[in-house]
């Protein structure tokens, strides 16, 4: 008995790029940074300097 080929398959015809991949790489970007939530403040950034004392 012969070896028998199995059917060709159908080849997807490739579509043209609708969107180049500068304009799907900032698209991420962006989608990045405001799914992002903002970092919390550093502490030793944000202390307030002690006041003086006033002079009598």
């Amino acid at each position: 008995m012969p070896a028998t080929e199995p059917p060709p398959r159908p080849s997807r015809p490739l579509a043209p790029a609708a969107v180049s991949m500068r304009d799907l790489l900032a698209s991420c970007t962006a989608a990045e940074a405001v799914s992002t939530p903002p970092r919390l403040p550093d502490a030793a950034l944000t202390k307030k300097p002690a006041r003086r004392p006033r002079a009598a």
